[in-house]
């Protein structure tokens, strides 16, 4: 009975083990996707679980894992231990386990494996190229188409350009409404009267002026001068410092339940020393014995005061009869 469990058991495992046994002479390297490549198996001879594939960054070789751990010294103690105890069938034995030069083997046909898949992916890459030109190739054909049309429409839109007698150009055009205002005011030849030997040009010197000019010769360029209004305000922009510190308190403040205790407290309001009620001597410092002595000295002094008090409208009064 207990063999026969232990055959159903090794007779479960047995397909997974040929599908792994298959990529010693012929391993397979794919991408690697989390929820297929982070599969488990259970090893029998182990009684414990171990990954099936063996992935690295984004590579996955297909059964890398579990040929790894047949390979190792561990699961070759494991399955004697576990085919001596069990009694089991002696000629799966040797399928659960692999040799060091068939461990080898998978080592080479690996390195072919991932030879071959890198081929793969520049070929992918060679093609998502290709595509990516091909694209940018119609983009840039279809603005050229529709560019064309207008610059051969701002070339027959010019107006023509009046030529001078020398055969050149001029930089401007004549409208014929300039020509209806004045007529006169166009010229089509320029005055080179100026260039002949008697209008001989004289140097002078080089002209310094003190801040005055433009930039070349040596002033201060209008942007960088000061404005004649920002001399007389000099007025400060934003809040001050203690205006920020005053409101960055208001912020935290308004954080805090309105309902607590002393929210509406004014805390730049002058207090005197008597403004703590006397509990006992609680809040000053001595025993408690002398707090009968110190409120019969407070209460003596509230009556001195109130008599006074008393006494002065009195005094006023008799000293009024009396003048």
């Amino acid at each position: 009975m207990w063999e026969r469990r232990v055959s159903q058991r090794s007779a479960l495992a047995f397909p997974k083990v040929q599908l792994a046994r298959k990529m010693i002479k012929n391993a397979v390297v794919v991408k690697y996707e989390a929820v297929e490549h982070e599969q488990l198996f259970w090893c029998v001879c182990c009684k414990q679980e171990v990954k099936k594939h063996l992935s690295h960054g984004s590579l996955t070789v297909l059964y890398g894992g579990l040929l790894q751990h047949m390979a190792s010294l561990e699961h070759k103690k494991e399955a004697n231990k576990f085919w001596w105890e069990n009694k089991a069938e002696a000629k799966l034995k040797e399928q659960f386990l692999i040799s060091p030069e068939d461990y080898e083997q998978f080592k080479s046909s690996l390195v072919k494996a991932l030879d071959v898949y890198e081929e793969r992916e520049d070929e992918v890459i060679k093609e998502m190229a290709s595509h990516i030109r091909k694209v940018e190739q119609s983009r840039q054909e279809m603005v050229h188409a529709v560019l064309e049309p207008e610059t051969d429409r701002e070339f027959c839109d010019e107006p023509s350009a009046i030529s001078t007698p020398g055969g050149h150009k001029s930089d401007f055009n004549i409208t014929e409404e300039e020509e209806q205002l004045d007529p006169s005011a166009i010229q089509t030849t320029p005055d080179l009267d100026w260039m002949d030997e008697d209008h001989a040009l004289t140097f002078i010197g080089h002209q310094e002026s003190d801040g005055k000019g433009n930039v070349h010769t040596g002033a201060k360029p209008p942007w960088l001068m000061q404005d004649k209004e920002d001399f007389g305000n000099k007025q400060q922009i934003g809040p001050s410092y203690e205006e920020f510190l005053m409101e960055k308190e208001k912020q935290k403040l308004k954080k805090l339940p309105a309902d607590r205790v002393g929210a509406n407290f004014d805390h730049t309001s002058q207090t005197g020393e008597g403004w703590l009620p006397s509990f006992g001597r609680v809040w000053n410092h001595g025993r408690r014995w002398q707090s009968r002595h110190q409120f019969k000295a407070e209460s003596s002094k509230e009556k001195d005061r109130q008599r006074k008090t008393r006494q002065r409208p009195i005094l006023s009064s008799m000293k009024k009869g009396t003048a």
